[in-house]
């Protein structure tokens, strides 16, 4: 089964994008992060497309990350790093038709790779967003370069350094700018879509040439950032066999607020 599904509404010109790894949380694997780099990169040549949704498959996740058991070989330097999702974002792959994403059930770690690059984020009653790096032994780089564009310095240290014994409700996201709207129980879906319709039906040069500009404005703060993280996870993260013996060891209560 294709782990990425997608449906367009020609009339509307609204492509709705689905990770669609429910039974492993939709955690992303290498063949999803392939699957989405050619999907954006698709959606660059075709017309029809002027607005997309991202969401996640069933009611637990929008997606918790990188899934664990992917086999990333790394070359022995702190100055090199081989990041599956690095590049799995819409503006990784110089897509500037706007991004919705809506979320249900837990966002955390990699999925920031994926938020951190959608126009805006709307999220239902049962959203909660965290990173569990630190717990896990590891440095927590892209994902806080990534959150410190949407929200205060200090929710986002917060978030980083709490790993998995905190849980942002989807409330607080909205409280601190994370998300745009907090809507009923399954109903994330339904407001992006609505949102990207809208969007949609506007002429697209005026809609991508927004979007550039409002992207134009993080640029060169978000790209110096992100040109330090592979160094620090390199030189900061724990063997990957610490990693494995913390995150079976890990504690399976958390607090949310």
């Amino acid at each position: 089964m294709t782990p990425l599904r997608t449906t367009t509404d020609k009339e509307t010109g609204v492509a709705v994008v689905t990770l669609d790894r429910p039974e492993r949380l939709n955690a992303i694997d290498l063949e999803m992060t392939a699957r989405l780099k050619a999907l954006w990169a698709e959606f660059r040549f075709d017309d029809t497309v002027r607005a997309i949704v991202l969401t996640g498959a069933g009611d637990r996740a929008f997606s918790t990350g990188l899934d664990r058991d992917a086999e990333v070989p790394q070359p022995e330097s702190p100055y090199m790093l081989d990041d599956p999702l690095v590049s799995i974002g819409p503006k990784a792959s110089d897509l500037w038709k706007p991004v919705i994403a809506a979320v249900n059930g837990m966002a955390c770690g990699g999925a920031f790779y994926l938020l951190g690059e959608a126009d805006f984020v709307i999220a239902d009653e049962t959203a909660t967003f965290f990173d569990p790096h630190t717990t896990y032994g590891m440095v927590s780089a892209y994902e806080s370069v990534y959150l410190a564009q949407r929200m205060p310095f200090g929710e986002v240290a917060r978030m980083a350094l709490m790993g998995t014994a905190e849980r942002v409700s989807a409330r607080r996201a909205y409280e601190v700018g994370l998300v745009s709207e907090v809507t009923g129980r399954g109903e994330a879906v339904t407001a992006a879509v609505r949102c990207a319709t809208v969007i949609a039906s506007y002429p697209p040069a005026a809609v991508q040439g927004t979007v550039r500009a409002l992207w134009t404005a993080q640029e060169a703060t978000r790209s110096t950032a992100l040109s330090q993280a592979p160094h620090l996870i390199t030189l900061g993260n724990a063997p990957p066999e610490t990693q494995a013996e913390l995150f079976k060891a890990r504690h399976p209560t958390s607090r949310t607020r």
